[in-house]
Order: structure tokens, then sequence, then C-alpha cells
């Protein structure tokens, strides 16, 4: 490294500059030992090669690993305010990964964090150094993580077929093992400076939804329909500067993102290995959709008497799987004068059904009226996750079509034809 990107790798604060998520490996006898040594061995040498890569000062927080949550007891506050705060998030990908609780939380609370920053512009580059700790099939990973590149090309193929584990297992693969490790600090390095990405809000486990849906379920396609204005289409006292060419493009959170909430929604969707179609709620009637369902609603939309009348249909025949959110943000003023009070009043009578669904549901804050992107944020998975339980209640299971198989006939093991039949059983003399 030259000295002149040297001096670039200072930290001003101190956050820990990785956070290391893995999976707990249970004890297979009451004699085995901590099944988690070779990780912690793992953590102890990244910790060092980062000192030696910045000039953090004596007892920095270099990383920050959990020694002591077993797997499926939650998550301590100490681990919850490190999620939020660390640098970048460093997975150590295996098959147990991918089907753990914890970790799938994990992903989720800081794939937020970078969600949030991207659409708030604060930062752009992905701040996920996943590191091979055994041999992962690449087309088993959930839809939430394939985005994320593994670099493991840069340290050879016995890195790709076996893993850290099976680098730091083998003394005869030391050389080979440290040099993947320092290659890894370097990146960890790299990509904290890259992609400064600022502290979020700590999450509590009960609240924070898995990225990893359960195995052998199949993922849900969501169906995200917007239903707002056009710069061409709003009314004329209305501020246009939320609205673009299309209902998708809307914005009602301006002052908190740079991009169109559909956008933003459709990241968190997929985030929860969920697949999602966007549309226009003008594109066609989705009530009938059989798939779950979630209508963004802008309350101006009630404007144009034609959608008021569309929206009114749509609510009278939306299947149990299709719910409602509706966005409506508090640093708007005109939502809260005399014309935006009118149109929330008349919402209630527009969408009776979605709106009565989600109060009994949990889900009320979706639906009075959702205050900033940060809510928003929160509430969507709630939205997702009881769209989801009443598609799996309520939709009929249709089988695909089959082959044609002819229906079974009864027939005379000895027909007149056969020249052996008057010789057998009850056959003429």
């Amino acid at each position: 490294m030259r000295n002149d990107e040297r001096t670039q790798d200072h930290f001003p604060d101190d956050r820990p500059c990785f956070f290391l998520s893995y999976a707990r490996t249970p004890q297979w006898g009451p004699d085995s030992g901590d099944p988690d040594h070779w990780v912690r061995v793992l953590f102890d040498d990244l910790c060092s090669r980062i000192m030696a890569l910045t000039d953090l000062p004596a007892g920095s927080p270099v990383g920050f690993m959990d020694r002591e949550t077993p797997s499926g007891e939650g998550w301590p506050e100490k681990l919850s305010e490190n999620l939020a705060t660390c640098r970048v998030f460093v997975p150590l990908f295996s098959p147990r990964y991918f089907s753990s609780e914890m970790c799938g939380r994990e992903w989720y609370a800081f794939h937020e964090r970078m969600l949030n920053a991207r659409t708030t512009g604060t930062a752009t580059a992905p701040a996920v150094v996943p590191v091979l700790w055994t041999r992962v099939d690449m087309r088993e990973l959930p839809d939430s993580v394939r985005h994320i590149h593994v670099e493991g090309a840069l340290w050879g193929r016995r890195y790709l077929s076996t893993g850290i584990y099976g680098l730091i297992k083998l003394s005869r693969l030391r050389d080979e093992y440290d040099e993947t490790v320092f290659g890894l600090a370097e990146r960890i390095v790299q990509a904290a400076r890259e992609a400064p990405l600022p502290p979020g809000r700590p999450r509590e486990y009960e609240t924070t939804p898995s990225a990893f849906r359960p195995r052998g379920t199949d993922p849900r396609h969501i169906r995200l329909t917007v239903a707002a204005p056009t710069e061409d289409s709003v009314p004329e006292h209305r501020d246009a500067r939320p609205y673009g060419d299309d209902a998708p493009d809307w914005n009602p959170y301006p002052t908190e993102s740079t991009r169109a909430l559909s956008a933003h929604a459709g990241e968190l969707i997929r985030s929860l290995d969920h697949q999602v179609t966007v549309a226009a709620f003008d594109d066609e009637n989705p009530a009938g959709e059989r798939q779950p369902g979630i209508l963004l609603v802008d309350q101006w939309a009630l404007s144009d008497e034609e959608c008021r009348s569309r929206l009114r249909t749509f609510d009278a025949h939306a299947r149990p799987w299709v719910s409602v959110i509706v966005p409506r943000s508090r640093a708007d003023l005109q939502n809260h004068g005399q014309d935006g009070r009118r149109l929330a009043e008349e919402l209630e009578q527009v969408l009776p059904t979605l709106l009565e669904r989600a109060r009994r549901g949990g889900t009320a804050i979706a639906v009075d009226g959702v205050p900033t992107l940060k809510s928003f944020t929160r509430v969507l998975p709630e939205v997702v996750a009881y769209a989801t339980r009443q598609f799996l209640k309520n939709a009929e299971v249709r089988l695909p079509p089959g082959p044609h198989v002819p229906r079974p006939r009864l027939a005379d093991p000895y027909p007149p034809s056969d020249p052996d039949a008057a010789d057998s059983p009850g056959g003429e003399a």
C-alpha cells in the first residue's frame, strides 16, 4: 500500500471496524470442547491484521464477535448496538449460516442500515465482506444475498473448495491461511474506507425479521402496487415535487429520501427473500391476483374521480392476502391542511375493508398514516408477513396439470383371439 493511501486508513471515532456474523455450532458431546474455537481464532487474526493496516490506537474496538449468546436465545443489547454502529458486516458463509434464524436477523438488520443510507444518499457502496467458512454451493444461496459478490478467486481454488475452516485446520496450509486472512483484512479496511456507513438505530431481536426463509419453503412473489398521481395528473394546488412520470416514481418522503418509495420498498421485500413485482394501480386491477399483494396509497390520488372509483371497487373485491399501506409524511404540510384532512377522511370511506383488515391484523400504523421513512421501513416487513400468512391460510391450492393417464379397465385374461384359450382352465374341450 502506498503512503498516500495509508493516510486514508484513519477512522475518526471508536466504532468497531467490522461485525463478525457466524452460525453457532452445537456441541456433539459433553467433552467436545468449544465448537467455535476456530471462529475465534479467525476473529483474533483479522483484528491483528487490521490493526497493522490502520492507525487505530491501542484498545480500539477493531471488531465485534458475540461470544456469549447461544443460538435461538435472542441477542443482548451489546450485540444490537455493535450491529447498528459497525462499519463493515463480515458473514461467515456455511450451510448452517443460512439455516440460522439469528444470522438471518443479523443480516437483515445490517442490510436495512445499508438500504437506509442508500435511500438518503449518505452511502452507496456495499459494506459487506462475505467469507467462506466452509464450501457453499453458490447456486443455493438465498435470493436475499445473491447480490453480494464473493471474492473467492482472489485467494485461490483451495479457499473456494474448503473455505477458511479447511485452511485453518491443516498446518501444512498455514501459509495459504495467512495470505487469505491478510487479503480479507485488506478488503475489510477498503470497504470501511469506501463505504462510510453512518450508524443506525439498534434493533430488538423480536422485531427484526430474518433475511433467510426456512428450508423447504418456496419464495413468495409479492405484488407491490402504487396508487398515486403523476406530475401530469397531480391537482393544481398540490405540490408536484413528490411525483414523477409514473405512479411508482412517487416519493412521499423527499426530505428523507432521494428516490422513489417503490424502489426502497422493493429492496426491502427482496431482502426478506421474496420476489417482487412493482406496478402502477392504473396498469391493471390487482384485486384478484393469486399472490400476496401490497397497495401503497397516496391520499391525493383520491382527487381524481376515476381513481377514487377504481379504488372503491378494488376494496370491495380485494382478496384476504392483499394489504395496504398509507404513507403520510409529517413533513408535508399539505397533508395536514384542510384538503389533506378531508382526503384522509375520504380514504376511510373508499377503502373500508382494507383499512379495517389492517387494524384487526395488528398493522394499524400502516394505514393510519406512516409519518416517516424510518417508520415505513419498520412496518413494511410486518405487512409482508401478514399478507403472506393470509395467502397461505386462504388461497386455494391448485395443483399443476399432469400428463393424461388412461383410466384402468378390467380385461378378459383369455380373449377369444388367443389360440391357447381352449386349453386354459374353463375353456371349451
